[in-house]
């Protein structure tokens, strides 16, 4: 009886060991991940915490004082005076239209010329994709000077233009006035992220079976009817993606705004990363800058949060 088991038992300690050589492996391949998301994720976002509750300039030593700008002691005064400034308000203002502006021009055009490139692999369309496509390959801040020069009010590309049509209209640069400098800006912004979400709805309309749509002609079933009951369910993964990749990124814009005047004339075109640049880094606020900093990231956890439960249910 003994010596019948001891096949079990040898068994069993080859199975451990190679679970031990699998699970060392596992650490082994992972171990470079989870320090590079410490040391640049985690460990930054715990010190932007820390900072945001004090008023420090970001030299010398570990701040020691919890202070708002007034010198007024308040655990919160750095959140309490983003929260009052107007500034602050109006480029979540700002931010707010460029995830409406994308959710409802930007991405439904993609989708629409996506599935219209795709139902006919000619050349001229895989040319038609690169160039669409080519835009988003540029650097933000190579693309903000590439249309700062487009919109220059005196050797702009649409002066030139201008003075050919319309010589007798005043022109003097959308990035120049007020009431203009964020339009074009969002001009940039279609025209930089535009293919990103067009190939992200190329790849979704490619991945659905041909027999479906074949089964749906046979069925007498129109263009109408095939887009809404097969081609926007079945591509549900990709608009998912791109929707999130949308509103965060909208969350998030800088460098584009930067490189095109800093969000000015008069904080017009600021968002809420240009607002934290200008009044927290710039002016070695730091403790403020975190705090501005940490109520960005509130706000894409909170998007996330929402947006994962959608997505889920």
């Amino acid at each position: 009886m003994a010596d019948a088991v001891l096949p079990l038992k040898s068994h069993s300690s080859r199975w451990n060991t190679t679970k031990n050589v699998q699970r060392l492996v596992f650490a082994i391949l992972i171990a470079p991940a989870v320090v590079m998301v410490t040391v640049f994720i985690i460990l930054p976002v715990v010190q932007a915490v820390f900072y945001s509750f004090f008023n420090w300039n970001g030299l010398g030593g570990p701040p020691s004082k919890i202070a708002s700008f007034e010198g007024n002691e308040d655990f919160l005064g750095n959140f309490k005076t983003a929260l009052s400034d107007n500034l602050f308000w109006n480029a979540l203002k700002n931010n707010i239209i460029v995830i409406v502006f994308s959710v409802l021009v930007q991405l439904p055009v993609a989708f629409l010329l996506a599935i219209t490139v795709s139902r006919k692999k000619t050349k001229l369309m895989i040319f038609f994709r690169a160039v669409c496509f080519l835009p988003y390959i540029l650097s933000e801040i190579i693309t903000g000077t590439i249309w700062t020069y487009v919109y220059h009010p005196r050797h702009g590309f649409i002066k030139a233009v201008m003075q050919l049509i319309a010589p007798q209209v005043e022109y003097a640069g959308l990035l120049a006035v007020p009431e203009t400098v964020f339009i074009g800006i969002l001009i940039v912004i279609f025209w930089k992220y535009f293919g990103l979400h067009m190939i992200i709805y190329i790849a979704g309309f490619q991945a659905i079976p041909p027999e479906y749509f074949e089964a749906a002609r046979i069925d007498g079933a129109n263009g109408r009817q095939i887009l809404w009951h097969i081609t926007i369910p079945q591509m549900k993964p990709a608009i998912q993606m791109s929707l999130f990749f949308c509103i965060i990124g909208s969350l998030q814009l800088f460098d584009v705004v930067w490189a095109m005047g800093q969000g000015d004339p008069v904080h017009a075109g600021e968002t809420l990363v240009v607002y934290l640049f200008k009044f927290g880094i710039r002016v070695s606020q730091m403790g403020f800058g975190s705090a501005v900093a940490i109520l960005i990231f509130l706000l894409c956890l909170t998007f996330n949060v929402f947006y994962q439960r959608i997505v889920r249910d």
